[in-house]
């Protein structure tokens, strides 16, 4: 959203807000996609016994998701690999 204050405290330090046009249906969707992902293959049936015990397991299951899983819209790949593979023909 739109916001003097923040967009004065931006400013401030040169940084250049990323705003989409008003109405973009697909401004969340990565988000709510991946939101969806982590609900039914992390959450869905578990209970954790304390904060630190949800986020040491929370912390595994990214690391799990960034460099094992492999994702169908990225060639198969892991987040992490088809990041290096286009890395490589950028440089």
């Amino acid at each position: 959203f739109k916001n003097k204050l923040i967009d004065d405290a931006l400013a401030t330090f040169n940084i250049e807000r990323s705003l989409s046009m008003k109405g973009c249906p697909y401004d969340n969707a990565v988000a709510e996609a991946t939101f969806k992902i982590i609900k039914t293959e992390f959450i869905k049936g578990r209970h954790f016994d304390s904060l630190e015990d949800l986020e040491k397991e929370l912390h595994t299951y990214i690391h799990w998701f960034n460099s094992k899983r492999i994702h169908g819209t990225l060639g198969y790949l892991s987040p992490i690999e088809f990041k290096l593979e286009h890395l490589k023909k950028v440089v």
